[in-house]
């Protein structure tokens, strides 16, 4: 489905609704408000209100965009975003007034109450009526199967029957697009689900189907004495960008795993690993950019210095580059100042360890104070990397590490980061066992992931750089 196209329609409808709402307020607030003669032609022409029409909407997006209001426009709440959307205008009112409208004078406190109440509320019904409708709109097809997400089943035995069965005979579609399945079991033939819906190939194909058919949504309906099946489909999916469904069985049920979504949808637990709120990861990345500039402009002549001392130190270029992978396994280039004689891998891929010969002496220093990593802020600002997640691999490691811990992919959810806890905690790895060893460190930071996990991983970074104790 188009998202961007849908995107746009909030955006559009939000910019606009904030519009509306602030003109009318300022005609409301010079007629009523102060008082005065009410001469809407003046008004119109005040220059106050033109610089408002600008600014105004331009805030109320940059507040939505930091809550993630433009994300996932396909699975919202209608309940749900409304209740957001009381709270964010809510702030946002607040901030208006103290920013905007507290310096007016008023001959009593009941003018200022009036003013926040009335912005408030046209702001509200504007924007919360205008989103419904909105969303309302998009539920409808959804419901009805007019647009859908493209949907894959894993099995095709009972479980799998079932829920298919239960999927198309709502009355009011969740918006599975069924495509196809696919078997787990290669040697298996004629499987009950074959007379329902199409069989796309094996487990072991999965990836390829999901490419080639752009699916979206998976749901893995395999039997429960297949347990070690599922962990590792989930392992092979969890790197991907798209929804994992699961069904439930009574011990989820019990430990409270299955969340309802809607009350007239099938009974589902959809697995998500991301612990970060919307607003939170908007924020991460508006931090990521801020701070990465001014870590750049102004460590340009201690990076001059590290230039020199590179390029005295040893014959080769200052920067060292190779591909790493990183978000939902995409490669990208990485860069940091050389630390390595060149031609150090000439051998093949290997890890550096205690006492590397590879290793220059300038290289060493580096690699202590971790100074070696700063260039990287410039793949934080091209939006490969983050200043803070789980260090990125290179695949020829990633490969040898998911044979012995395959919930490694666990980690290409996320972009990867220039330090991470796992990274602060253990430090560099010099082989594939203390790889696995550090990765639980990176597992845990998954879990707890928040601002204020980021800003301690930070803090502790910054002490190992100036106290030089970097493993």
């Amino acid at each position: 489905m188009n998202s961007k196209k849908q995107v746009l329609k909030y955006i559009i409808c939000d910019w606009l609704m904030a519009t509306i709402a602030w003109g009318t307020f300022f005609i409301y607030r010079k007629g009523k408000l102060d008082q005065s003669d009410f001469i809407l032609k003046e008004i119109l022409h005040d220059p106050k209100l033109h610089a408002g029409l600008l600014a105004i909407p331009f805030f109320w997006f940059c507040l939505y965009l930091l809550q993630g209001q433009y994300s996932n426009v396909f699975r919202k709440s209608r309940l749900k975003e409304t209740g957001q959307t009381f709270l964010i205008t809510f702030f946002g009112v607040i901030t208006i007034f103290f920013t905007l409208l507290l310096n007016d004078y008023r001959p009593s406190y009941n003018t200022y109450y009036k003013s926040i109440s009335t912005l408030f509320l046209i702001h509200f019904t504007l924007t919360a009526v205008s989103r419904f409708t909105i969303t309302s709109r998009l539920a409808y097809k959804i419901h009805n199967r007019i647009i859908g997400f493209n949907t894959l089943i894993i099995g095709s035995d009972k479980k799998a029957v079932q829920i298919y069965n239960e999927l198309e005979k709502m009355p009011k579609s969740m918006g599975h697009k069924i495509l196809g399945f696919i078997t787990t079991n290669e040697d298996e033939k004629n499987p009950p689900l074959l007379k329902l819906i199409p069989h796309l190939g094996h487990s072991i194909d999965l990836r390829k189907i999901i490419t080639d058919l752009k699916i979206e949504e998976v749901i893995i309906a395999i039997e429960s004495n297949e347990q070690e099946k599922t962990k590792s489909l989930i392992a092979e999916l969890e790197n991907s960008n798209i929804c994992i469904k699961t069904i439930p069985d009574v011990r989820d049920i019990l430990l409270g795993s299955v969340k309802m979504n809607s009350i007239l949808g099938a009974a589902l637990i959809e697995l998500s690993s991301d612990a970060m709120p919307e607003w939170q990861k908007s924020t991460k990345r508006l931090f990521d950019l801020s701070f990465s500039s001014l870590v750049l402009l102004l460590g340009l002549p201690l990076y001059m210095g590290i230039a020199i001392a590179v390029r005295l130190g040893s014959k080769g270029p200052i920067f060292f580059t190779q591909e790493r992978i990183g978000l939902h396994g995409k490669p990208f280039q990485i860069i940091k100042f050389r630390t390595m004689i060149v031609d150090a891998e000439k051998n093949g891929p290997a890890l550096s360890k205690s006492n590397d010969p590879r290793i220059t002496k300038t290289g060493l220093f580096l690699r202590k104070s971790r100074l070696d990593e700063f260039p990287q802020f410039w793949n934080v600002l091209r939006g490969d990397m983050s200043v803070v997640g789980p260090r990125p691999e290179r695949k020829f490691f990633i490969d040898q590490i998911t044979q012995k811990a395959p919930h490694y992919h666990h980690l290409q959810r996320v972009k990867p980061g220039i330090t991470s806890w796992g990274q602060v905690k253990y430090g560099y790895a010099e082989n594939v066992d203390q790889m696995i060893d550090r990765l639980k460190f990176d597992l845990i930071y998954m879990e707890n992931r928040s601002l204020l996990v980021d800003f301690k991983i930070i803090i502790h970074t910054i002490l190992i750089v100036i106290q030089s104790r970097g493993k």
